[in-house]
């Protein structure tokens, strides 16, 4: 019995097969149009593409053409092919940006261009153009139903571009790269202003001077140590009690003696 309904299902299989060729050869654009939305319905996305792929072309200046540009457009989505749903929802949005799918549609590109944003240790050209895809649709859609989605969205892509910032500063410290730390450090802490490693990159920018300091011809010892004195007084004043002062307070003893100040601790000052 259980032989007979595997051969029973197999033949469907075989026969449905062979009508969906025949459908694909055929000339018959309504039926195809038909078939899409049924496969559509029932979840075979992409045998709808491949109907859709022939009839779109078809009905480009009808009626009709919106609807199966945005069925076209979600298929992918919905597969997942994030990269091929940026471009048809992004040529779905050139199209019919007046239509009644044009929010979502620009919506759905900026969550798909979200959705391929690399880690923060790789290049972030895709998390840079999600955040502009937002920043449009957020000012061209200030009402939308989806800004509460957008912020959050916004909020994530900004922490990774801090992430990433942070890994590049950090990797020209730890590789004892002490100018080119100081310029990514600087640039980091000023752009990121809320990191959650903001303590940490003022301290490396602050160990990174004084050991740039250390390392450079005389001549010039004693504007880069006082280049890490001035830095010293900023770490201080934003963390009175911060995570790193013992060695802080080491820096600015070591410094202060070069230059011939008599040196007191943040304690001693008060």
């Amino acid at each position: 019995m259980r032989r007979s309904i595997v051969i029973l299902f197999s033949l469907f299989l075989l026969s449905s097969c062979s009508e969906y060729s025949k459908l694909l050869k055929s000339e018959d654009y309504e039926k195809k149009w038909e078939t899409a939305q049924q496969f559509f319905n029932e979840g075979k996305y992409l045998r709808c593409v491949e109907l859709l792929e022939q009839v779109i072309p078809r009905y480009r200046f009808t009626d009709e053409a919106e609807e199966m540009s945005w069925m076209y457009a979600n298929c992918y989505y919905l597969v997942e092919d994030y990269y091929s749903a940026i471009e048809t929802f992004n040529s779905f949005y050139n199209t019919f940006q007046y239509g009644k799918y044009a929010e979502e549609a620009y919506y759905k590109m900026s969550v798909c261009s979200y959705l391929i944003s690399p880690r923060p240790e790789l290049d972030q050209k895709a998390t840079n153009t999600a955040l502009s895809n937002f920043a449009y649709f957020v000012s061209k859609y200030p009402q939308s139903q989806y800004i509460e989605e957008c912020n959050k969205y916004i909020k994530e892509l900004q922490d990774k571009l801090a992430e990433k910032s942070y890994l590049s500063a950090k990797l020209y410290y730890d590789m004892g790269q002490y100018k080119a730390a100081i310029t990514a450090l600087t640039n980091s802490l000023s752009s990121y202003p809320d990191s959650k490693h903001r303590e940490y990159l003022r301290y490396m920018k602050l160990d990174a001077l004084y050991k740039y300091a250390q390392n450079s011809v005389y001549e010039k010892q004693k504007e880069r140590y006082q280049d890490a004195l001035d830095e010293y007084f900023t770490y201080i004043e934003e963390y009175p009690e911060g995570s790193y002062t013992k060695d802080v307070q080491r820096i600015y003893k070591n410094a202060s003696q070069f230059l011939g100040i008599t040196s007191k601790t943040s304690n001693e000052q008060d």
